[in-house]
């Protein structure tokens, strides 16, 4: 029999579980969208916790500090003067904690107290459920409302974006709010920090391109879609250009090769299943750490190169690779030539 999924819950059902009023015991956030994971953080923690008694009622605990008989303390804790408490615990992987935690961190979360909320939040460790410790695994079944803040699409960033440039009295059009998304990677995270610089930058009320250009410096994985672009339309010096910057900025030349080895494999798999009859949802399937936006344009662009191209593209790769982990003395040469190689394949069709 297979084992029970931890159930999901939508960011849309915790929003009006906290409009309502409404608060559970135990709390886990996980996903990509930190931004959203910290906003609702803090709200669960304005809505619970009294600034006047925080020193009493709230409790933090992380890698740095965190000790299996604090936390049971602070859970079992009875609150000062207030009618909560609110007990955070920051990427611990309770699941990887020794047997003697596992069991005491186990019968801690099957009888939080009424007046006490626990939230577990995951940024940097990965919030994956281990079902071989049944005890643990079945508590946190019944007792966890455990949110996803999985990367906002377009169609939800674009109000948002214009709502955050309107709130520094600035405009932008939808079609800067989707190459500013683009830019990014889409996270709130780096749209929030970017929009404030655009917005000190600009001196006008309406957002140009060239405002946007001029503070916002792209991710990778945006500057390596841009050079799969050129070398699909023959700007084959463009592409050394943008490799160029790329080491300026003091990217890594492995993550580089990395960041272009797999654009490559989403393009070649979008090809293959573009020419089975499939849509780009079946890609969204395949790659769901790939926003939706990202995918679309996947199977917009990878027609433009051959079958050839992607099975020589992925030997050169992987050749590059082999050099870079063993006896490459100039990584960013060796980029360069993989670089024109693959120009060479692309020419070739």
């Amino acid at each position: 029999m297979a084992k029970e999924k931890l159930p999901v819950h939508s960011v849309q059902e915790l929003r009006k579980m906290l409009k309502d009023g409404q608060y559970c015991r135990l709390y886990v956030f996980f996903g990509e969208e930190l931004f959203l994971q910290n906003h609702y953080l803090q709200q669960l923690k304005k809505a619970l916790v009294d600034e006047l008694t925080e020193s009493f009622n709230y409790h933090k605990l992380t890698q740095e500090n965190f000790d299996i008989r604090d936390f049971s303390d602070a859970v079992e804790s009875l609150p000062m003067m207030a009618e909560h408490t609110f007990v955070w615990v920051d990427d611990i992987d309770i699941f990887k904690l020794g047997e003697d935690d596992r069991n005491k961190i186990q019968q801690t979360l099957a009888d939080i107290p009424d007046y006490c909320t626990v939230l577990f939040t995951y940024e940097t460790v990965e919030w994956n459920p281990d079902g071989r410790y049944k005890k643990l695994y079945q508590t946190v079944m019944d007792n966890a409302f455990q949110v996803e803040f999985p990367k906002q699409e377009p169609r939800d960033l674009i109000p948002w974006i214009t709502r955050h440039f309107a709130a520094n009295k600035k405009t932008i059009t939808p079609d800067l709010c989707s190459y500013l998304i683009e830019l990014t990677g889409g996270t709130m995270t780096a749209l929030a920090g970017d929009i404030s610089k655009i917005c000190a930058y600009s001196g006008a009320d309406a957002i140009v391109k060239s405002d946007i250009d001029a503070v916002v410096e792209p991710i990778l994985d945006v500057m390596v879609f841009q050079m799969t672009d050129m070398l699909s339309t023959g700007q084959y010096a463009q592409v050394l250009q943008k490799l160029q910057l790329l080491l300026k900025m003091q990217e890594k030349p492995i993550a580089i090769l990395g960041a272009i080895g797999n654009h490559l494999r989403q393009l070649a798999a979008a090809r293959v299943l573009l020419d089975s009859g499939e849509s780009y949802q079946k890609l969204s399937r395949l790659f769901p750490r790939t926003p939706d936006f990202a995918c679309r344009k996947l199977s917009g662009a990878c027609k433009r190169f051959s079958h050839r191209f992607y099975k020589r593209s992925a030997e050169l790769v992987l050749e590059a690779d082999r050099k870079l982990k063993t006896s490459a003395p100039e990584p960013g040469r060796l980029l360069e030539v993989l670089i024109m190689e693959l120009a060479q394949e692309a020419r070739n069709g």
